[in-house]
């Protein structure tokens, strides 16, 4: 479980298909504080440590997250958000992220404010019910609040820290982004499905 606070920035070192998907190789100094095994989510998508050493670490990526993510297009030098699973002992500050991708969306525009910026973002239209105007969403990792929406697109307004400390500010319109839905508000979303049967 995360909380869509990023820790850092890493970059990509590899990315190198195999039989079973693919394997990363992530250049970070966070690496030396991570465990074998420990649960990463990079750009919104969580994975294991499998090996590392000083100056970076490597994951897996199975065949069904390289589809649904935007994981499998990754190329070297491209940056991506980092976030450890959040401890039970710590400060609560973004949202319920799970790390489990819902859709990738599609970045239509972005749009400066000041010295904030503006992201459109288009959505598959059957996530429209798991979106809140003012609720949360995770994009690329980054807990994010939902400024404006319709059937099959929403807007978020980025804050200069985010957009100087995460890798949104990398982003380009026609770019591909990951999407993970409020939690609580899929299983509403669920559960009124569900109650509607006849």
């Amino acid at each position: 479980m995360f909380t869509g606070l990023i820790e850092t920035v890493a970059t990509v070192a590899r990315l190198e298909p195999v039989e079973s998907g693919f394997k990363l190789r992530l250049e970070t100094a966070l690496a030396s504080e991570l465990a074998l095994g420990e649960s990463v989510s990079v750009d919104g998508v969580c994975l294991t440590v499998t090996s590392r050493d000083a100056t970076g670490w490597d994951a897996d990526i199975g065949p069904e997250t390289a589809r649904v993510t935007t994981l499998g297009s990754l190329r070297a030098g491209h940056r991506v958000n980092l976030e450890r699973s959040m401890r039970a002992d710590s400060r609560f500050g973004g949202h319920l992220v799970q790390g489990h991708v819902d859709a990738t969306g599609q970045v239509l525009a972005i749009r400066p404010d000041g010295d904030s910026h503006w992201i459109d973002v288009a959505f598959p239209e059957p996530l429209s019910p798991m979106f809140v105007p003012k609720g949360s969403v995770a994009m690329n990792g980054v807990s994010l609040t939902v400024a404006t929406l319709d059937q099959t697109r929403f807007s978020v307004m980025i804050i200069p820290f985010t957009w100087e400390h995460t890798s949104l500010g990398d982003l380009r319109p026609g770019g591909q982004v990951n999407l993970e839905c409020d939690m609580v508000g899929k299983y509403v979303a669920r559960a009124a499905q569900w109650y509607k049967r006849p």
